[in-house]
Order: structure tokens, then sequence, then C-alpha cells
């Protein structure tokens, strides 16, 4: 029986996502992003971001891939996997979370951005 390994999470990219596939032609989305925690300590208003690392596969890989960019807003329903390795006779580890849905978050034109001018 497995034990339960399910997130949800919401942030945003810190950077373009990179696509790729592998030998047998399935695709593989990686990226990464932010996710910000708000709290009140003392009277006064703190921040703490946390760093994620993603991985997208298959044709959600492709639409990462296409649809997604440097400060878009996520929110991932996945699990989290645990990868280890030896690296000079140190064990190393990384958590990477393996996306099975992604919500691409609207896009928010900036404050300053001049509107549209309508069309003809």
């Amino acid at each position: 029986m497995n034990d339960l390994n399910s997130i949800l999470i919401e942030g945003r990219l810190t950077a373009d996502p990179t696509t790729s596939y592998t030998s047998k032609g399935t695709a593989l989305c990686t990226f990464s992003i932010a996710i910000n925690r708000f709290y009140r300590q003392d009277q006064e208003i703190k921040e703490e971001t946390s760093f994620l690392d993603i991985e997208a596969w298959g044709r959600l890989a492709e639409n990462c891939g296409e649809y997604l960019h440097i400060g878009r807003g996520v929110r991932i329903v996945g699990r989290l996997r645990q990868d280890r390795w030896d690296s000079a006779g140190q064990i190393r580890s990384k958590i990477v979370a393996v996306a099975e849905h992604v919500e691409f978050k609207p896009e928010t034109k900036p404050a300053h951005a001049k509107p549209e001018a309508a069309r003809v």
C-alpha cells in the first residue's frame, strides 16, 4: 500500500522553463517556482520565500514549455520525489515536485502598461 504523497502548491516561475525529450520521445519540462509566505512577527509583517524545482512529463510538459515563462503564476498538483546520489563519497539529495496537473494563472499586465489601441 502506498503512503500519501500529494502536494498542492502555488508560486511564480523564477526562469523560463526548459523542455527536452527522452530517447523514446517523451517530453520533459523542468522549471523552478518561488513560493512566498507572509506572516506577522512582533507586530511586523515578514516574508519567507521557498524555491522548488518542478518536473512535468508528456503532453503536460509540452503545454508547460509552450505557455509558461518567467514570472507566470502556477498552481501545481502533484507529488514529491527525492533524488539521491553519491558525490565524492558524500550522499547528496534533492526534493523535486513531479506535476500531475498544472493550472496556468491568468497573466496580469503591469500597472504602468499603456492600454492597447482600439481596433478599427
